[in-house]
């Protein structure tokens, strides 16, 4: 069997190897871009941002300088007000009810605490040392909060500190610690005549009174101070802008503090004793209108005010109204005696009681059988039917005239519309037109019930009466002290001529009955004095109860009678129990006012007789 030599191993390779080991084909050699195309993209795109930073360069520099300079400067310049000083109110002698004084606010700049490497939790330890009321009190955790937020440059950390705690704590030297002058307003007598002068809010606006009324004219407006800082601190050379604060202008009142303190006090322990609901005491001067006291209880504390109810903060001589009920009589007969139907010796017969048809019947405080009084003892016994009997006189035969001459004598005196005090808050009352009164008003308006009436209208009407007849507006302010001293009355009040001097001179002397062992007033006599005044009881509408519920006395009179020197009204709504007559209610507190008035003004007794009228034929 013949073999297939072995062929050798080392030489050629197998043609699958042979294969394998054949060289590559070359590559394709690499092509560069076109350089010139490569360089005009590279310039335009440079072009690009260049003309982004030129169109940005002349907004900065050229289109929006002036904007941007003045943002700079705006960023850059720091703002201080300064605070005008509020004018103060003062009493009729100038001593203040209300005034100014010193005060700083304690101001921080966090970022210059952070700068000066300060740490706020040990500033806000001894700060709130001498803050707060009692100093100590402050809230260490709110002071920290401020401090530590050192993104502001202004922080108010307390408001109106006296000049000694800020003295205290610019003595810790402490950093980016500053005090601004803040002056804040006081009450140097406490609580006296706080309803008439009232209150600014925790905005520095006046919000009730006298504060109210002139809030512009007492605020003055504010100043400031601009500067340019760095830091928090300012940058010398620049300069300082200074806008002067233009200080408040005080108010001076017409208001005896010393009346005021009596009145308060007879008032308030009136009130209390009878568990009233609410007094108040009006004191006028008849001949010039000014209003010499002004008392209402209860009443509040201005420098308390958290204790205050809502309803102590007005002033209910103005915004509080009611049926003024007997004291109404003497406008009544005024009209009686103007229109010349009667005289104070007339002569009139009063039934028990008088019935009006339409299911109305009026009657007396007192229950009576058939009386003959004078038209003097009408007014003496304060007698509704016979008030009624009179005023028909007036028209006998056309109720609607009769009406229409009662309406116009009401409104003449000054009721059914403001008095003109110019207190805020005030209630012109309730007086509808004669034609709108409803069959019983025909009746009830002629002796004070059926119309309302706030204590200054009411007030008003005696004094037009010891007036001789001429109604002097109602006023508050006796001028304005400007903040160089210099001192601008008040306008003249208006003045207008009610009923003759004659007329006032027979209602006058018909009211002297009315204080007499004869009439309802006896409570009221003054040994030495003559006194003219008239008491009123009335139902008391309350709206809690929606109708009548209790009773307002009331007792206005004034001395001397022969020549009148002060009105007073005194108005008690609510008393409780038996005791709520005018008589025994309103007219002891007149009394002892009257007493330390007179005598406080140095008013002599005039010496004269009181006429002895006729009550009865």
């Amino acid at each position: 069997m013949s073999q297939t030599p072995n062929r050798p191993r080392s030489g050629g390779a197998r043609p699958a190897d042979a294969a394998k080991a054949a060289p590559a084909k070359p590559a394709a050699p690499l092509r560069l871009g076109r350089p010139r195309r490569r360089l005009r993209v590279g310039l335009v795109a440079l072009a690009f941002v260049f003309s982004l930073y030129g169109g940005r360069l002349i907004q900065l520099q050229v289109t929006d300088s002036a904007g941007f300079a003045a943002k700079a400067a705006a960023d850059r310049t720091a703002d201080v007000t300064l605070y005008a000083t509020r004018g103060s109110i003062l009493d009729a002698s100038g001593k203040p009810l209300a005034e100014s004084v010193d005060a700083v606010d304690v101001i921080a700049d966090p970022l210059v605490i952070a700068q000066a490497k300060q740490n706020p939790s040990v500033y806000a330890s001894k700060l709130a040392a001498y803050l707060g009321n009692p100093p100590g009190s402050f809230d260490v955790a709110a002071l920290r909060t401020k401090l530590a937020n050192s993104t502001s440059q202004y922080a108010v950390l307390a408001r109106q500190v006296s000049p000694d705690v800020w003295k205290r704590i610019k003595a810790l030297g402490l950093a980016g610690i500053t005090g601004n002058s803040d002056p804040k307003v006081v009450y140097p007598q406490g609580a006296l005549a706080a309803n008439a002068v009232g209150f600014i809010n925790s905005e520095g606006v006046g919000a009730a009174g006298l504060e109210q009324e002139y809030q512009s004219m007492l605020a003055g407006s504010d100043g400031k101070i601009s500067y340019q800082a760095a830091y928090g601190y300012e940058i010398p050379t620049t300069g300082i802008n200074e806008k002067a604060a233009v200080d408040g202008t005080s108010v001076q009142t017409t208001i005896d503090s010393n009346i005021q303190w009596a009145a308060q006090q007879a008032l308030d322990a009136e009130v209390r004793s009878t568990d009233a609901a609410l007094g108040t005491v009006v004191v006028m001067d008849p001949r010039t209108g000014a209003v010499l006291a002004l008392a209402s209880s209860p009443s509040y504390d201005p420098t308390n005010l958290a204790a205050a109810t809502s309803e102590q903060l007005g002033d209910p001589a103005v915004s509080d109204v009611f049926e003024p009920g007997s004291v109404a009589k003497v406008v009544t007969m005024s009209a009686e005696l103007q229109q010349g139907v009667t005289n104070p010796g007339t002569k009139v017969v009063v039934p028990p009681t008088l019935n009006t048809g339409d299911g109305y019947t009026v009657h007396d405080d007192d229950p009576h059988g058939t009386e003959h009084l004078t038209l003097n003892g009408i007014l003496a016994e304060s007698s509704n039917i016979g008030t009624d009997l009179t005023s028909l006189q007036l028209s006998p035969n056309n109720m609607a005239e009769r009406n229409a001459i009662l309406y116009d004598y009401f409104s003449a005196f000054g009721l059914g519309r403001a008095s003109g005090l110019g207190l805020p808050g005030e209630s012109p009352g309730i007086l509808a037109p004669a034609a709108d009164w409803n069959h019983s008003q025909q009746y009830t308006v002629a002796f004070g019930q059926g119309l309302s009436v706030n204590a200054i209208q009411a007030t008003s009407v005696y004094a037009t009466i010891a007036n001789n007849g001429v109604r002097v507006t109602p006023n508050l302010v006796k001028g304005f002290v400007g903040p160089d001293g210099s001192f601008t009355a008040a306008p003249a009040p208006m003045r207008a001529q009610v009923v003759s001097p004659q007329v006032a001179k027979q209602v006058s002397e018909m009211m002297e009955s009315v204080v007499s062992d004869a009439g309802t007033a006896a409570t009221a006599e003054i040994p030495g004095y003559r006194v003219a005044g008239k008491t009123g009881t009335a139902n008391r509408f309350v709206a809690s109860c929606r109708g009548y519920c209790g009773y307002t006395a009331s007792f206005i009179g004034y001395a001397p009678a022969d020549s009148p020197q002060l009105v007073i009204g005194v108005y008690v709504e609510g008393p409780q129990g038996a005791n709520h007559f005018g008589g025994s209610v309103a007219a002891p507190v007149f009394q002892k006012l009257m007493s330390y008035a007179l005598q406080e003004r140095g008013v002599a007794p005039t010496g004269a007789k009181s006429p002895d009228l006729p009550i009865t034929w």
